[in-house]
């Protein structure tokens, strides 16, 4: 009964259009008040209490790092770089476009800034090329979600920071770990790179069918120029990666690395951006940053109040009582979360599901690690479905095409990732090989 006013409070807020982060902070001031005895002054102490965790400061550093490549002319020489590559393949630019996505995602950790960066410049030039502008629109906005499940990845920071400190047992009664950021960042690495390639094979196979054109096969000296411009974006990959698992820095560390790493190159090396515009990309980073971590005070609320009223706890005896084995449970999961995801935006779902949802994952035996890479896959294919795919609507500001148009236009794509979404929820040694291989 508590579960449902609850979560009834939370669906008449958000039916009004009110935004998620208010409307959760709404549910729990208005849950508080009106049925339990809890004083206000711990909420207050909570408010603050709930954001204090080092991991948290990665999102707006790596916010930061996105928007100084993003504006210092990274993505369009990492685009030439994929382009020189694979162009002259069926579908070369579709294709130079999931490469130049998944380039991009392993240093963005974001998908909407990844569809920006390389549909602003690849979308007109498939046009330009040939190309239906469906065509690149679907492309770009399905690959584009790359962006979450390549690392770094703001969303895995979001379900790490969900499921922290929850004290969750296992089917054998022992007490089960949550997944930290470096093991859900390694466990993204194969399940993107098997996406990509997914993706890529769709594009490939289009292209042949209708008969769109190709480029003209690069030299290797132009390969070898385009690469020797990218260099120092992909440099970054080798950096954030390679300093995490070197036992160099913490992620957290890393971002901060990447921030001052981008600042230094987009300035100086590349000098795209000069110094009188960095405190407009400042105020653009604090602003989103503002925004997410406003979301995350109000879901940690939303959390608290959860497990005080020990909800989790609850559904968990309740599906587990119900019979429900590990396979139903998984297929229940995408089902809700699929249709959660074509209504809210992703970071928001992660914080108010993850904690409801891992503890029941736990206690079927899933591993936090998969579950965790499972609930991205969800989240990315909720950013290509309407009405609130937000993929869509940045691929509609590019190509001009109606919220219509591009959603038609990406369903090629979308059935793949659906496919994908399947194997790796039933496959989890997709997701685990390279974390277990480490010994994570």
């Amino acid at each position: 009964m508590t579960a449902i006013i609850v979560f009834l409070i939370l669906a008449l807020l958000l039916v009004t259009g009110m935004p998620v982060s208010i409307a959760l902070g709404l549910t729990v001031f208005t849950f508080l008040i009106a049925f339990t005895n809890i004083p206000m002054d711990s909420i207050a102490l909570k408010l603050f209490t709930g954001i204090e965790k080092f991991e948290i400061m990665a999102i707006p550093f790596f916010i930061l790092a996105g928007n100084f490549l993003t504006h210092g002319g990274v993505a369009r020489r990492m685009i030439r770089f994929a382009t020189s590559m694979v162009g002259h393949w069926y579908g070369g630019m579709g294709l130079a476009a999931v490469f130049a996505c998944a380039l991009f995602a392993a240093i963005s950790g974001s998908s909407p800034a990844t569809v920006m960066a390389v549909g602003s410049i690849l979308i007109p030039a498939m046009v330009k090329q040939g190309y239906p502008p469906q065509f690149g629109v679907g492309t770009v906005a399905t690959a584009g979600g790359l962006g979450i499940l390549i690392p770094p990845s703001i969303v895995m920071v979001m379900y790490s920071v969900a499921t922290s400190g929850m004290v969750v047992t296992g089917p054998d009664g022992g007490q089960v770990l949550s997944a930290s950021i470096g093991s859900l960042f390694i466990a993204g690495v194969v399940p993107g790179l098997m996406l990509a390639m997914m993706l890529g094979g769709t594009t490939m196979y289009r292209a042949w069918k209708n008969g769109y054109p190709r480029m003209a096969r690069a030299s290797w000296r132009e390969r070898i120029k385009a690469f020797r411009e990218s260099v120092w974006g992909l440099m970054l990959i080798v950096i954030i990666m390679g300093g995490i698992y070197g036992g160099i820095f913490t992620p957290t560390e890393a971002a901060a690395v990447s921030a001052v790493y981008a600042f230094v190159i987009a300035i100086w090396v590349y000098k795209d951006i000069k110094l009188r515009d960095v405190p407009k990309v400042l105020l653009s980073s604090a602003a989103m940053s503002a925004m997410l971590l406003y979301i995350i005070t109000n879901a940690v609320m939303f959390a608290f109040i959860l497990t005080s009223e020990q909800i989790p706890q609850a559904l968990s005896e309740w599906l587990v009582g119900l019979g429900l084995d590990q396979f139903g449970f998984l297929l229940a999961v995408n089902l809700i979360l699929l249709v959660i995801g074509m209504v809210m935006e992703p970071s928001a779902i992660v914080l108010i599901m993850a904690p409801i949802l891992y503890p029941v994952a736990v206690k079927l035996g899933v591993d936090p690690v998969h579950f965790g890479i499972m609930m991205v896959v969800n989240m990315e294919i909720g950013l290509i479905t309407p009405p609130v795919g937000l993929n869509l609507y940045v691929a509609s500001s590019i190509s001009r095409l109606g919220l219509t148009e591009v959603t038609k236009a990406t369903w090629p794509w979308l059935l793949t990732v659906l496919v994908f979404l399947g194997l790796i929820t039933y496959l989890p040694s997709i997701v685990l090989f390279l974390p277990r291989l480490m010994g994570m």
